[in-house]
Order: structure tokens, then sequence, then C-alpha cells
């Protein structure tokens, strides 16, 4: 997935446990650990500013652009 959350890395800068951030943010365990495991599809801005809030941090330090590899060149019949 080419965007990475690196959520785990800011909470341990922080000191801070997924469940203490889920309680300062209002977002259920369940939610905060599927965006910290890379399984989220999306996130409100809402949810990523309290986070930010909690966790002093810039949107930047929680995600990250990592592009995807390109996929293998296809060989043509001509090639030899």
């Amino acid at each position: 997935m080419p965007i990475v959350v690196n959520l785990d890395v800011m909470m341990a800068k922080r000191k801070m446990s997924l469940s203490e951030l889920a309680q300062k943010v209002d977002l259920t365990l369940a939610n905060l650990s599927i965006l910290k495991n890379n399984h989220a599809k999306a996130v409100r801005f809402t949810t990523l500013e309290a986070i930010c809030r909690a966790l002093d941090c810039q949107p930047g330090d929680i995600l990250e652009y990592v592009p995807s590899p390109p996929p293998p060149a296809e060989e043509t019949a001509d090639s030899p």
C-alpha cells in the first residue's frame, strides 16, 4: 500500500498506549487499531486532527507515502 500509517512510531515516541490514545481522541480501540495496523481505507480529517493534537505532531509524522515497486516489464515476442 503506498500510504503507510506510522501511528505506532509516534505513540512510542510519546510513550502513549493505544487505549490512552483511543480515550483522548474519542475513538474505539478497534477503529484505532485498524488505523495503526495499516488496514484503514480512509481517515477523516477530524480524526487526523484529533490524533495530531493528542500526540503533538504533524500529519506527516503519522502518514508516509511509499511508492509501490513498478510492475515487471512484459516480455514481447520480439525479445531475445
